[in-house]
């Protein structure tokens, strides 16, 4: 056993340590607590600035008022398909990019060509109009396709699993050449497999990133039923309109401010990714660093 580890110094720094993990992460939960306090407290006391550590008025109006239409389901599901979609194409994707690009370039000769355009088109697009326009072109409007397309390849992610295959052994390749494996069997039986950690870290961002967008739903949809669920949900909180609504709506409405609305949408938004991420979790930070430099 080590002498150090029952220290008295040592266990004053292991107590220490403790009290201040425990510190941020009471700080990085306040933030979250504080909205979902709003989210269930009455309009008034919101409005008023009342609400701190404890939900005023406890109340759960605005998660009605989201939740409580159909088309809510309907869009929730639309974002549901976006993600798996939108996840496996997009994996499969970055790591067919990923795997030629991390090649010398002796194995790829045009690999700093394809490596500039890739950078290119992260740093500049051609902005909003040409892009809805060639979305319309190839009739990706209303289309759940359109909206798992439009973010399928995502240049930041290509980089990380590029770097990650660049830290892998050269000589598992040379062995595998010598074996007879081509290229697409080096990938699938080697590559992707070690790639775990990548994956997984990949995996998360591509799940974030498709869940939260809202604004390719906004450009590509015509109709309420094609939007996925940030954007409905968007659209309603700004769509609040008393003018439209009759008695019994404007009574329900009452009760409710954009303010509780966007606070109850921040917790819907946030359930899938709260769920995905403990299994996730473990490769997180492997898969960063490990895709971050290459060594």
């Amino acid at each position: 056993m080590n002498i150090k580890d029952n220290s008295v110094g040592s266990k004053i720094f292991d107590v220490i340590n403790v009290i201040v993990l425990v510190i941020i992460g009471l700080l990085c939960l306040l933030p979250l607590w504080y909205v979902l306090c709003v989210s269930l407290s009455a309009k008034d006391a919101v409005n008023a600035g009342l609400v701190s550590f404890w939900p005023v008025g406890f109340n759960v109006d605005s998660y009605k008022k989201i939740v409580g239409e159909g088309a809510f389901f309907r869009a929730f599901w639309n974002s549901i398909c976006r993600v798996v979609l939108g996840t496996l194409v997009s994996l499969g994707c970055i790591l067919m990019a990923a795997y030629p690009l991390s090649r010398t370039k002796a194995q790829f000769p045009k690999r700093n060509m394809f490596m500039w355009i890739l950078i290119f088109c992260m740093l500049f697009n051609g902005g909003t109009v040409p892009w809805y326009l060639t979305m319309r072109n190839y009739k990706l409007i209303d289309n759940i396709w359109g909206l798992v397309l439009a973010g399928g390849l995502p240049v930041y992610n290509v980089i990380l699993a590029m770097n990650f295959f660049k830290n892998l052994p050269s000589e598992l390749e040379e062995a595998a050449l010598v074996d007879g494996a081509g290229p697409w069997r080096i990938w699938a039986s080697i590559y992707v497999p070690l790639a775990k950690p990548s994956i997984a870290t990949i995996t998360l961002f591509t799940i974030v990133g498709y869940w939260n967008e809202f604004f390719q739903g906004l450009v590509l949809s015509t109709k309420e039923a094609s939007y996925p669920l940030q954007t409905y949900i968007q659209q309603m909180v700004v769509t609040l309109d008393y003018s439209t609504m009759n008695a019994e709506q404007i009574a329900a409405a009452s009760k409710l401010n954009n303010q509780s609305l966007d606070a109850a949408k921040i917790f819907i938004a946030m359930v899938p990714v709260l769920i995905v991420y403990p299994f996730l979790q473990k490769y997180f930070v492997k898969g960063i660093t490990l895709g971050s430099v290459k060594g």
